[in-house]
């Protein structure tokens, strides 16, 4: 599995390339898909480019990529779009629209209970263990592990020497991680070395705006698509 990760926390000023508002949203997801993308993450983002997690924005990001797409679209839940636990678990319980499943950053406070409230929601969930946190650790011991859709592993080390190794020690930290299926992924200079490992070690993988501005030969990527079409054969 190859996931296109749109935009993350990029803004404006990373460049037009960046989707924003639902309609780019979907046209950038429509041309990754086409590209071989076969899942979707996004950020839904306010009209002045902040993430949200409110039903009011949440909602239309999902319905414009999921008329264009026919492939599982998530969404985040980061603290950084919503620091109180409770409020988090508010913004989740409101929404309209329900994403097929959500990424819940597990070293982030009250993540336990962001989860339990989405798996009531039927909404799956991606476990997020960063590396350099107590993410590994606390998910070990996390009831809910088995019941996670994935875990998705991000190596937040962005030295392309020193990312691979990074990467092999969050894996080792995760051990058997419930059994559950991992995604593996890098980002800024780590994102195109971790990938390769995740594609030599049959890991699932994502690419896109999120995770790097920059294509395998360091020239600026256009798009999410052509992220996508780049990783294939370094994935393969």
């Amino acid at each position: 599995m190859v996931q296109v990760c749109l935009n993350g926390r990029r803004s404006a000023a990373d460049g037009a390339g960046v989707p924003m508002s639902p309609e780019d949203l979907a046209r950038s997801a429509a041309a990754a898909v086409a590209a071989g993308a076969t899942s979707v993450h996004v950020h839904p983002k306010t009209p002045c480019g902040r993430d949200s997690l409110s039903p009011r924005v949440v909602g239309p990001a999902l319905e414009a990529i999921r008329a264009r797409v026919p492939v599982p679209v998530g969404v985040t839940t980061g603290a950084w779009a919503e620091p109180d636990p409770s409020a988090r678990r508010a913004r989740v319980r409101a929404w309209s629209v329900l994403p097929d499943f959500a990424s819940v950053n597990w070293h982030e406070p009250g993540a336990e209970e962001v989860a339990a409230e989405l798996l009531g929601r039927g909404v799956a969930v991606e476990a997020g263990v960063w590396s350099g946190t107590g993410g590994a650790r606390r998910f070990a011991a996390s009831p809910l592990g088995p019941r996670v859709l994935r875990v998705l592993a991000e190596v937040t080390d962005p030295d392309p020497a020193t990312a691979e190794a990074s990467a092999r020690a969050l894996l080792a930290e995760l051990g058997r991680a419930h059994g559950r299926p991992v995604l593996l992924h890098g980002e800024e200079g780590g994102t195109w070395p971790v990938l390769r490992l995740a594609g030599r070690l049959g890991l699932a993988t994502r690419i896109g705006l999120e995770d790097t501005l920059l294509l395998p030969d360091g020239r600026r990527a256009r798009s999410n698509a052509q992220l996508v079409a780049e990783a294939l054969p370094q994935y393969g």
